[in-house]
């Protein structure tokens, strides 16, 4: 299947550079969707479903043969979702709260071949641990702006990286694609680089 092209169905500029990384060559169709929970939702559920939703929006206006893959990731504690910031205080109040403690990182992602519409989904979960942040440590972080458009307020990959000491899973998977992960489920599609 050389010649099927993936698309990533996300403006992430970290999913992107994950796959670029690894080698992939790939194109980018923006997906928006409405990220709202269900109430009553799991974490899993709405990560699997806002995945889901991605690939299916991409996937209806792609063209040719393509694998067509989307993701989506959220920070976890306490049973509660931390979405991304919409403030330096929101920002504040979720660092102080992953301060000191363990946290799941959970990906749904959705892979939809065409013109088949063969489709693979799973979640991954990573548990990270967070160092505590000195309030001197908290102020020049969110100074940095780093925090905000991530979920959970950090970037492992960023300024972040200093507070966490130890993850037990994926690491790509907290940066927001699951790649080892990602890599097994597009052979399943019949996925080949050659």
């Amino acid at each position: 299947m050389a010649s099927t092209k993936l698309i990533l169905a996300s403006a992430s500029p970290r999913r992107a550079e994950i796959l670029r990384d690894a080698g992939f060559t790939f194109s980018v169709m923006s997906s928006a969707v409405d990220e709202t929970p269900v109430p009553g939702e799991s974490a899993q559920d709405l990560v699997q479903r806002l995945a889901d939703a991605k690939a299916e929006l991409v996937a209806a206006r792609a063209v040719g043969p393509a694998i067509v893959i989307a993701a989506d990731t959220a920070v976890i504690i306490d049973g509660e979702i931390l979405g991304k910031p919409r403030t330096t205080d929101d920002a504040s109040q979720m660092l102080s709260r992953l301060g000191g403690r363990v946290h799941s990182v959970l990906t749904g992602v959705t892979l939809i071949r065409l013109p088949d519409a063969e489709r693979r989904s799973f979640v991954e979960t990573t548990l990270v641990h967070f160092a505590p942040m000195s309030p001197e440590g908290l102020v020049h972080y969110l100074a940095t702006e780093e925090p905000f458009d991530k979920a959970g307020a950090y970037a492992i990959q960023g300024r972040a990286a200093r507070y966490i000491p130890r993850i037990e899973g994926c690491y790509y998977n907290v940066v927001g694609l699951p790649l080892a992960r990602l890599c097994h489920a597009l052979s399943e599609l019949g996925w080949s680089e050659d």
